[in-house]
């Protein structure tokens, strides 16, 4: 007993040296980046011109966001302090949360306006120079977000288990898992922030280049005569790299927060000791996933006049290295916590590796419907020859169809990593069945996200790649530079479509072990209240020895009750209520964004002919204000409505809208989600020469779709797997409310 306590009292100090290790790396590579040539004092300009832009909206963003983050802190305060029905240390978990979700985003980000000159500049010698300048610059942003991560939950364990006494031990355990949840909300609200209004200000910009800019006027992408291309370029960075930053930051603290909660609860009744490998078993695998992720970082190379096939080979061959290696170290780390002879150790990494296994499939799904190396996107640029309409047609279809891989997948991760973690014992009416079933759904997701830090950088080159495409165009560099520059970009719209679905999966497997940890905290909100409930059997227990049934039982939780089906429908509507808003927005920002290039074309001499310059900063300007204005109602909804359903339709209401809110978001996500990444990637097979080329009618057409589609990839369709933890993170925090009334 006493080496497995000082053992376990070791856990928090090797996981806050995984994030010093991650964070060391993070900072080396930002500075082999910065050591590299920036280019031409032309390429130098531009670039600043984007980092000045991208900086400007995060500095507008955060003051808005801080606003609300204080209000509602104020508000978790009076719940805590004036009514009792809040944990005392909800405001401060909230605050640090929301603050290194925004943290790692702020640090991705301007690596990645650093990184993408410097990009372009490799490309004027050769192509695996700007791909290992572009991916090290991405890695940048993976491994602050795990190295963040960890190093927030390591020290609120540390702070909450030296101040948080309860009557037992094993009572501890769950109230600081339970609290530690409430930083995720914080994360979780800030990610929705960032995600929603940098993709509405990206994609103002974006579709408002590309009507006006190739459609109406015949420029190419990225043309210098445009004055939304800079506005475009910023967009790239505050949407995909600062939103993202902070969107897969809140995922990856979520599922490791989700299932230390349910580890407390799932082995209650084994006593503290099993209570605390449960509990540090995500914490470790995921520190060691980040040394794997490092690993296949530096096995990312490819060479020179490299097609689209042998990029992405590149990029899986590390992906794949890392993920092989976390699943076998899993293993050997649950051995090691649970012990040899302990309780179903091999059982819980099967589910671990079941994880793994579906975002590897999840992944390779995306990169089939959506990069234009394989017959999906090659037919719906096909259907460019018809014109528009077929592409668009064309492209809603295949998000459609898109949509049965990572569902059916998802589906079966769900089934497998719960029958492992109870060695196939299906009777979860069994005493600890259903809590032990649960607890391996949350660690498998755990190990989808364990090699976040090499996952997320083929996500954040995407952007930096893109950018250097612009810089090159920009600058007018030898058209050879564009056309590498081109092949990163193409390679970036599926890696970033690819991490996209890769998020969305991981979040569904999170947003159901939420479900469970809600519970669980509204088992502590009845324990506070001195409450008993009536469980399974009509039998009366102190809420604290209840478990997961005997909740479900007190509150009525069934399919057949009208409120439940209410909370569902809700729930459904809510994804749908939330994309329409946010592609409202993006449609509002557009069309000031198209009248304002129209009006500098019409209105500042000699723009087209070269000869006249742009006015870019009023158009990053009307970005900024569009998006800071546009960005409230969604977010704001997201967090009231849960609020509102728990005052009005009980716990079981909010379990409905828990649900309808996954079931309908992620199918939804996933749809919008590739059929976005298709229609931008379809553009980019008829550039590089097929159908006619760049100026065909083909090209025209596929412009149209990519325009559709932007909003679909970059804002509404990424949003949601948010919208989904959010609205679980908030039902949690607000439980004691819940229950009161």
């Amino acid at each position: 007993m006493t080496q497995t306590i000082t053992f376990f009292e070791l856990v928090p100090w090797l996981v806050l040296t995984g994030s010093v290790i991650a964070l060391l790396f993070a900072f080396v590579f930002y500075r082999q980046m910065k050591r590299q040539d920036e280019g031409t004092p032309t390429m130098r300009q531009i670039a600043q011109y984007v980092r000045e832009g991208a900086m400007a909206y995060l500095k507008q963003q955060y003051k808005v966001v801080v606003i609300v983050f204080i209000c509602l802190a104020v508000f978790f305060a009076i719940l805590a302090y004036g009514f009792g029905v809040q944990n005392p240390w909800v405001p401060f978990a909230f605050l640090t949360g929301g603050f290194f979700s925004g943290l790692a985003g702020f640090i991705g980000m301007k690596t990645a306006t650093f990184a993408s000159g410097r990009t372009a500049n490799a490309c004027r010698k050769s192509l695996n120079g700007g791909l290992k300048i572009a991916f090290r610059s991405g890695s940048v942003m993976g491994l602050t977000v795990v190295g963040l991560g960890l190093l927030d939950i390591a020290l609120w364990w540390l702070i909450l288990n030296a101040c948080i006494t309860e009557a037992t031990i094993a009572q501890k355990l769950v109230v600081i898992t339970t609290t530690m949840l409430t930083f995720g909300m914080g994360a979780s609200t800030q990610a929705l922030f960032a995600r929603v209004g940098g993709g509405i200000y990206t994609k103002a910009a974006d579709v408002g280049a590309d009507i006006v800019g190739k459609v109406e006027s015949d420029l190419p992408e990225d043309d210098p005569r445009n004055p939304a291309t800079i506005a475009d370029n910023v967009g790239d960075n505050v949407g995909d790299v600062a939103g993202m930053g902070a969107d897969l930051y809140e995922s990856y603290c979520g599922s490791i927060l989700s299932t230390m909660a349910l580890g407390a609860s799932a082995f209650y009744a084994f006593g503290p000791e099993m209570q605390l490998k449960a509990i540090f078993a995500p914490m470790l695998i995921a520190a060691v996933g980040v040394l794997l992720s490092v690993a296949g970082i530096f096995t990312v190379r490819t060479k020179e006049g490299a097609g689209m096939k042998e990029l992405l080979k590149s990029m899986s061959f590390g992906t794949n290295v890392a993920a092989i290696l976390s699943g076998i170290a899993t293993f050997g780390i649950l051995a090691l916590v649970f012990g040899t002879d302990g309780p179903q150790w091999w059982q819980y990494s099967l589910s671990v590796v079941s994880g793994l296994v579906a975002g590897v499939i999840i992944g390779k799904s995306t990169e089939y419907y959506t990069s234009h190396s394989y017959k999906p996107t090659q037919k719906l640029a096909g259907a460019a020859q018809t014109g528009p309409a077929t592409v668009i047609i064309g492209g809603v279809g295949l998000g459609m169809r898109s949509t049965a891989v990572p569902v059916v997948t998802i589906a079966a991760a769900i089934i497998l990593s719960f029958l492992c973690a109870t060695g196939f014992d299906t009777d979860v009416m069994a005493p600890g069945v259903l809590a032990q079933g649960l607890y391996g759904v949350a660690i498998a997701a755990v190990g989808m996200l364990s090699t976040l830090g090499i996952t997320l950088a083929t996500d954040a080159y995407g952007p930096i790649a893109d950018n250097a495409g612009g810089n090159a165009q920009m600058s007018e560099l030898d058209p050879k530079v564009r056309e590498r520059t081109d092949v990163l970009d193409a390679l970036g719209n599926t890696t970033a479509a690819t991490g996209k679905g890769f998020a969305i999966g991981s979040a569904a497997l999170t947003a159901l072990a939420l479900l469970a940890s809600y519970i669980e905290e509204i088992k502590v909100a009845l324990t506070r209240a001195g409450e008993t409930i009536t469980g399974v059997g009509d039998i009366v227990k102190d809420a604290a020895d209840a478990n997961i049934l005997d909740v479900l039982s007190n509150y009525n939780v069934s399919i057949m009750n009208p409120t439940v089906l209410a909370g569902v429908f809700i729930g459904a509507m809510m994804a749908f209520l939330f994309c329409g808003l946010t592609m409202d927005a993006v449609g509002r920002a557009a069309s000031k964004m198209v009248v304002e290039v129209r009006r500098q074309f019409k209105e500042i001499k000699g723009i087209l002919t070269g000869e006249g310059t742009p006015d870019y900063k009023r158009c990053v300007e009307i970005s900024t204000k569009a998006a800071q204005k546009e960005m409230l109602v969604p977010a704001l909804l997201a967090i009231l409505v849960p609020i509102a359903v728990g005052l009005l339709l009980g716990v079981a209401g909010v379990l409905g809208l828990l649900v309808g809110g996954l079931s309908a978001g992620f199918v939804l996500a996933v749809f919008m989600a590739n059929s976005g990444g298709a229609w931008d990637n379809a553009k980019k097979f008829v550039e590089e020469g097929n159908l006619g080329g760049k100026g065909s009618s083909a090209h025209h057409a596929t412009v149209v779709g990519d325009t559709v589609g932007d909003p679909f990839k970059d804002t509404s369709g990424p949003s949601l797997n948010i919208l989904i933890k959010l609205m679980s993170m908030v039902s949690i925090v607000m439980a004691g409310l819940t229950v009161l009334f």
